[in-house]
Order: structure tokens, then sequence, then C-alpha cells
């Protein structure tokens, strides 16, 4: 049964690497993860065929592809976002980190989360796909069928309420009042 399988892989599958090393390159932004994501395409789509052949290898292939690049991108934007939350906001270093550190990035959340809530409904979308999905202003506009200005007026809003709840202690009652140059603010 083994001999078999791998006869049908490289029939079936092997066939198509020239075509899946071009779409991973033109749709995948680090070309190091290329032959990574390549190679794992090929372990799920043997151990995959190993259960049941697919009817059209071709496609399952390159769906494989495809759902790898998400599964990737979704987890590194959680990273991001989370390195962001805990330790690039507060303007400290990795060895800084402590409990008290910790604990104030946490109260920094919630307060941020607390003032998320109390947008309106439609600031919170633009925000969202803004700064976590990353999309362009131009992108979010188009999606939401709204002006540019709207997206540039409702993120403008959005950190207003933003850094009235970490630097003037809105929104919570744990947030202490923390000094802050302009130049903070901006960024």
């Amino acid at each position: 049964m083994k001999d078999s399988l791998d006869a049908w892989f490289a029939r079936e599958i092997l066939v198509y690497e020239d075509s899946l090393v071009r779409y991973l390159t033109r749709s995948w932004h680090h070309r190091d993860d290329i032959h990574d994501l390549r190679q794992e395409a090929y372990v799920r789509v043997y151990e995959a065929a190993a259960q049941e052949r697919p009817r059209a290898p071709k496609s399952f292939l390159f769906t494989t592809a495809r759902n790898l690049m998400t599964d990737r991108l979704r987890k590194s934007r959680v990273v991001s976002i989370e390195a962001k939350a805990d330790l690039e906001s507060l303007h400290i270093h990795m060895d800084e980190v402590t409990p008290e550190h910790h604990a104030m990035a946490r109260d920094e959340l919630r307060t941020l989360s607390r003032a998320f809530e109390q947008l309106t409904p439609r600031c919170r979308e633009v925000v969202w796909m803004r700064r976590v999905e990353d999309l362009s202003q131009r992108e979010v506009a188009t999606r939401l069928g709204i002006a540019e200005t709207v997206v540039e007026k409702q993120i403008a809003k959005a950190m207003r309420r933003f850094a009235d709840a970490l630097f003037r202690g809105q929104g919570s009652g744990t947030t202490k009042v923390r000094a802050t140059s302009k130049k903070q603010l901006k960024q």
C-alpha cells in the first residue's frame, strides 16, 4: 500500500512542484519560508492521501498551500498584537519585564478594551479593519462603502478616545496617569 501511495504522490502531486513554488513565491511575502511551506503542504497532502485520496489532487494541493499561508498569517498577527500590547506600548526592553510591568500592561489593555467598546459600531469596525486586519485606508473605505476621509476621521476619533483613556485615566479607575511627551502621543 505504501508503494502505491508513494507512486500516486509522485504521479499526482510532485508534477506540480514548479507551479506550487511559483504560486507560493507570488503569494507569500517572506521568501525564506517558501521551501518550508512547500514541504509542509506536501506532508499534509501525503498524510491526507494516506487516509483517502483526494478526487482533485492539484486543487487539493493548492488549497492546502493557501490554507497554510492563511494559518501562518493569522498566527503572526496574533503574536504581533500581544507583543505590542504587552511590551512595545510600554517602551520597555524584554529584560525589564517584571510582574509589576505585566500587571500594568494588563490594566492598560483592559482600559483600551473598554475604550474600544465605547466607540460607535462604525468606528469600532474601522479601527478593527485598519489596525488589526492591517488594511489600508483605501481598502477599509472600499469594503465599507465610505469615503477615505470618513475612515481617517474615525481613526482620529478612536485614537483620541484611547489616548484619553490611557493618559488621563478615563475609562479605568486603576490606570495611573503617566508622564508622556507629545512625541510619544503621536506614536
